[in-house]
């Protein structure tokens, strides 16, 4: 589930529903990026619910999966169960239906993109050589959160919120739990435009016109037992 300010209160609900079902529940962070931008202000959890977030899914421990969805909350305390580290080009990246590889799939954007598939090398090329993942495992070393005591703890947060909501990537997360980046969005800032369809490459053609299909007089079935709507028909 995305966890959002209207279902936040609902988490044990939600554990107890998975649970009666023999199923292991998987939180996930609400991005502004996709169609996640049009509604990210006004459904982000707040900052009582982060924290109330924080502290259950403590309780929760290895009982609920979060990927690295989580890790910002860590500034609060101890990390959490899962990957306190954005996994964008180091565990995790995309490829869209082109070949095109994206370091994060939240973050399907030209600034995000390292390679494709078809170039020569393969997946196993981008993977390997790509600058922008090599630059995305180096450490962080400059920029505001690096001087924050907190830093060690959340890693500065995810890029692909930092970036979809036009803030510096070596800057707080717009959640940061220590309300670092809830003043850097009363700044002045550029929010990038949405992505575009990633299915093709150019315009795709015009639509073609139906072809009809003629169908032949009424018939009997061509067996009684026959399963096959069309059996018997003539075209």
């Amino acid at each position: 589930m995305v966890v959002t300010r209207h279902n936040a209160e609902q988490l044990d609900e939600f554990k107890q529903l998975a649970d009666d079902r023999g199923a292991t529940l998987r939180l996930t962070r609400l991005r502004p990026s996709g169609r996640g931008a049009d509604v990210w202000d006004e459904l982000h959890p707040t900052a009582h619910q982060q924290r109330g977030l924080y502290d259950w899914l403590v309780r929760a421990g290895e009982k609920v999966l979060t990927g690295d969805s989580f890790f910002h909350l860590a500034g609060y305390g101890d990390p959490l169960p899962g990957l306190n580290l954005c996994g964008a080009g180091r565990v995790v990246c995309l490829i869209d239906p082109v070949g095109d590889v994206y370091a994060c799939p939240f973050a399907i954007h030209e600034e995000f993109l390292a390679g494709n598939v078809l170039d020569p090398g393969g997946f196993t090329g981008v993977w390997r050589t790509s600058e922008l993942f090599a630059d995305l495992r180096s450490p962080q070393t400059s920029g505001a959160c690096t001087r924050c005591q907190f830093f060690d703890s959340c890693r500065g947060g995810c890029m692909a919120a930092k970036f979809f909501t036009g803030l510096p990537l070596d800057g707080p997360d717009p959640e940061c739990v220590r309300g670092f980046g809830e003043q850097a969005l009363t700044a002045a800032r550029v929010v990038p435009a949405p992505g575009q369809d990633h299915s093709h490459r150019t315009a795709p053609a015009a639509r073609p016109e139906p072809v009809l299909v003629q169908l032949g007089p009424p018939s009997p079935p061509a067996r009684a037992c026959a399963e096959d709507p069309l059996a018997g028909t003539s075209f």
